[in-house]
């Protein structure tokens, strides 16, 4: 039976920066397998007591109460793209889910001109999601770097994360939506919530409204960030703890020797839970300190974290062709201490 190892830190800040030790400790047994054979999960959902998870093959993974796994078709009008990183990314219920059967989905494709992304619309229609309608297209996307993370927020509208393409200068271009946080607005149409972002893959709202995101460095220097509305996050102009006029430091970062390539994100009973890809593990942050508090390791890569306001759910990332895949990889798993 795997292990449930929490790394406590001793975190120096310094102008943003994390710089900590860890120490190994065993805990008890405080994670449960809910369900496995998960086909490289992104996204974490729930609506009642059944789990929809989008995996990035391009499949809808519909697990019931007692586990089962069924991996829904999805009918796309174009395509997923082969790139590296690519496939059915962001995926969020919408808050009709229960009448309408509708969800928001991001998703990288290749219309035979090279890789774009794509937000969409997907119906449940029996077992197969269908594309509806195209909210947002023809995003540019390179190998890597495609971002990718939708949320609702507490203002009921649609959040996404996009990348930079692996193209720094777009992120500081105004009139494109590289290296954004963009909010589809209540006359239906996008506007940018911040800039300056280089591989953005994680949202989250604290309880008093305000939204953090987690960011991919460049060589080490993960953050996460406070984000206020029209403020510049800095990439490619500053990283780690580098200041600048009119551009936002990071309000926590890796550092420059670590690397924890965050992703999903999800504030559970007063703290903040990032997942981690490279440092395979979930960060526990104290929102009012800035601390990295502790790490929850021993299930390799994690992509993302859920919390229904009872209950916090994570999954692993094993089989993305970056980790290494142990028996019955990938998995859901429910955290249960307090």
């Amino acid at each position: 039976m795997k292990r449930w190892v929490i790394f406590t830190s001793c975190l120096l800040l310094l102008s943003g920066c994390g710089i900590f030790e860890q120490n190994n400790s065993e805990e008890p047994e405080l994670i449960k397998e809910v369900a496995k054979n998960l086909q490289v999960p992104w996204s974490i959902n729930q609506s009642g007591k059944d789990f929809y998870i989008s995996e990035r093959v391009g499949t809808i993974a519909y697990i019931q109460a007692d586990g089962t796994v069924e991996h829904q078709k999805v009918d796309f009008t174009t395509p997923l793209a082969t790139v590296s990183e690519a496939g059915l990314l962001g995926f969020v219920l919408k808050p009709t889910f229960e009448e309408t059967k509708t969800a928001f989905a991001y998703y990288n494709y290749d219309a035979g001109n090279g890789p774009f992304n794509r937000i969409v619309t997907l119906k449940l229609e029996g077992e197969v999601w269908k594309e509806t309608a195209i909210h947002l297209d023809e995003i540019s996307t390179g190998n890597v770097h495609h971002g990718g993370r939708l949320e609702i927020g507490p203002d009921q509208l649609l959040y996404a994360t996009i990348g930079d393409a692996s193209n720094p200068q777009l992120a500081q271009d105004p009139d494109s939506k590289n290296g954004k946080i963009i909010r589809l607005n209540a006359n239906n149409q996008w506007e940018t919530v911040s800039l300056g972002h280089r591989n953005p893959q994680g949202l989250a709202w604290s309880d008093d409204g305000v939204l953090f995101a987690s960011e991919h460095g460049q060589s080490a220097n993960d953050e996460i960030n406070k984000i206020e509305p029209g403020s510049n996050y800095g990439w490619p102009l500053i990283e780690g703890s580098e200041e600048r006029e009119g551009y936002v430091t990071p309000w926590l970062h890796s550092g420059a020797n670590v690397t924890w390539a965050p992703s999903g994100m999800a504030f559970h009973k007063g703290k903040l839970y990032v997942a981690a890809l490279r440092g395979e593990g979930i960060l526990v942050i104290n929102p009012e300190s800035g601390e990295l508090e502790d790490k929850i390791t021993g299930y390799g890569r994690i992509r993302d974290v859920f919390s229904n306001g009872e209950e916090l759910y994570f999954v692993s990332n094993n089989r993305d062709g970056r980790g290494k895949a142990n028996v019955d990889d990938d998995k859901l798993y429910q955290y249960l201490a307090e």
